[in-house]
């Protein structure tokens, strides 16, 4: 049987995560920050060995897989699985503010619901890994949506609400007899030049 592996990263800070805003969809491009933890990232991403480079079509992933890639010259590949979730109106606000205004966070207007978000990052995954059997593919994605992931394939043990995955962090899943596992989440040992 084929075996899959998946390797997920962040994308690198942009001001907004910085000011602890609420991304969603909105199309928020990296910051110098962003950059060098993308430019880290590079050797990390290699010693994974990919095959297959995926990225969301949003401006703070898209760019650091590009940055990643310029070591590993890989055809790159965009997938709209993986963008963010949606977070409607609260989009802009900052965590502070979502939660003062929407305590319930299921019940902001015009947000993708968690269940629709796990659905269509799971359905991305089988996608991945029906067009890529047996091989070895780096996606770059976001938090909400990696957290999602974890969420399913770890059975609630891990993910959102539990996990909070940093910047340019990896996390590996494995897909194999029809079987999702989780290797690692949150690794950042890459990061520790970065953020001394």
């Amino acid at each position: 049987m084929a075996l899959t592996e998946i390797c997920m990263i962040r994308h690198g800070e942009t001001n907004w995560n910085k000011e602890k805003r609420i991304q969603g969809n909105t199309d928020i491009p990296l910051n110098e920050t962003g950059k060098s933890q993308a430019e880290v990232c590079c050797a990390a991403a290699k010693q994974f060995e990919p095959t297959v480079l995926i990225t969301s079509p949003l401006a703070r992933a898209k760019v650091t897989a590009e940055i990643i890639n310029k070591d590993l010259r890989l055809p790159l590949h965009e997938m709209k699985a993986f963008v963010e979730r949606s977070y409607g109106d609260a989009e802009g606000m900052t965590i502070e503010d979502r939660n003062r205004y929407f305590p319930d966070r299921e019940d902001i207007p015009n947000v993708e619901t968690f269940e629709d978000l796990k659905q269509r990052g799971l359905k991305g995954l089988e996608e991945v890994c029906e067009r890529y059997p047996d091989e070895r593919v780096l996606i770059v994605s976001h938090g909400a949506l990696i957290n999602s992931l974890l969420s399913v394939i770890s059975k609630g043990e891990l993910g959102t609400g539990i996990t909070f995955l940093q910047n340019t962090s990896i996390t590996k899943f494995a897909h194999e007899n029809g079987e999702w596992r989780v290797i690692d989440y949150n690794n950042t040992d890459h990061l520790a030049a970065v953020n001394e």
